[in-house]
């Protein structure tokens, strides 16, 4: 017999005007905004291997969670992609969700410990409607980053410059959607087809692999993405260099850096001992450690991505000069 499953035609979906926001687009950095200090010593070596990377047509793929749009570093990203200096972005289904409504209405974030307590969290109108986008996907060849960027680029959204999805599709820069089903709000709604969202998300894991397989002599670059990011990663590298076996050729020299609030210690290029707690931080072990044995290097930067995504920027743009 099959189980019994939830009814989605009984949820009452709000419209975004009634909920209210924590975060605005006047929080989001300019790139020229005076920044507070930030000092690490391998930002120099990270924006050397970038811009190398760029110099030679080798991938510069920047992961990172949702909290890095949040951080409102976008117009940072955005301009990396303009100049070839950042070549691919992977992100999570949530950080295309505060990517839509940030471009749409100029705010996002709601309150979970609010709107939890009576069930609105996640249910707002405007923001389902990123699933009408998905199912539209479904018939077309279309990635989901792709589709939504170019929903956003040519929509009725006033906000798009700041739109990392819409610079992705002007800029022909893949941004990829690497989606877990039920973690996003969106599947919440009664109009969310799960097998148009997980094919749409499907087309871009293996765009991210076709992007991964150019890796050599490249850059990956992980911002706060824990699970996401490293696993997502792994899988696609196997993938390339399965390939690369046959053809005879490796894909081992490149650099990897993490982002993230840890406090990894001075050795973080040994894997831990499965007694530590931080064995299980994926993006230490798979990132800074088991992907780059072979030929290549790694870099690991503590602090929020506030702060260390613009001074990297700001690195780099100094190296340019």
């Amino acid at each position: 017999m099959p189980y019994p499953i939830f009814d989605r035609s009984k949820l009452r979906v709000r419209p975004l005007h009634e909920r209210q926001h924590d975060l605005t687009l006047e929080s989001f950095l300019q790139l020229d905004d005076l920044l507070p200090p930030f000092a690490n010593a391998d930002l120099p070596q990270i924006a050397a291997r970038i811009i190398a990377a760029r110099d030679r047509g080798a991938q510069v793929i920047l992961m990172m969670g949702a909290h890095v749009i949040r951080a409102g570093v976008s117009r940072f990203i955005i301009d990396l992609m303009a100049r070839g200096l950042i070549t691919h972005v992977a992100t999570n289904g949530a950080g295309a969700i505060h990517d839509w409504e940030l471009a749409l209405i100029g705010a996002t974030t709601e309150s979970v410990a609010e709107y939890i307590r009576d069930g609105r969290f996640g249910l707002w109108m405007e923001t389902g409607q990123i699933n009408e986008v998905i199912a539209r996907t479904a018939r077309s060849d279309l990635g989901l980053g792709e589709a939504l960027g170019e929903t956003i680029a040519t929509g009725d959204f006033p906000h798009r410059e700041i739109s990392v999805l819409a610079a992705g599709y002007e800029l022909q820069v893949p941004v990829t959607i690497h989606v877990g089903i039920g973690y996003d709000i969106i599947h919440e709604h009664p109009n969310c087809d799960g097998a148009a969202l997980g094919a749409a998300s499907y087309r871009d894991f293996l765009i991210f692999a076709q992007a991964v397989y150019g890796l050599e002599g490249g850059v990956l670059l992980n911002f706060g993405s824990a699970v996401m990011g490293p696993e997502v990663y792994l899988k696609a590298l196997a993938m390339a260099r399965n390939v690369a076996v046959q053809e005879k050729r490796v894909i081992s020299h490149f650099a990897t850096a993490v982002f993230d609030l840890h406090d990894l210690g001075p050795d973080y290029h040994q894997e831990r001992p499965k007694s530590d707690p931080l064995y299980y931080f994926r993006p230490q072990k798979t990132i800074l450690v088991r992907t780059v044995q072979d030929g290549g290097e790694s870099f690991y930067v503590q602090g929020p991505h506030r702060l260390t995504f613009p001074h990297l920027y700001r690195e780099i743009m100094k190296q340019l000069m």
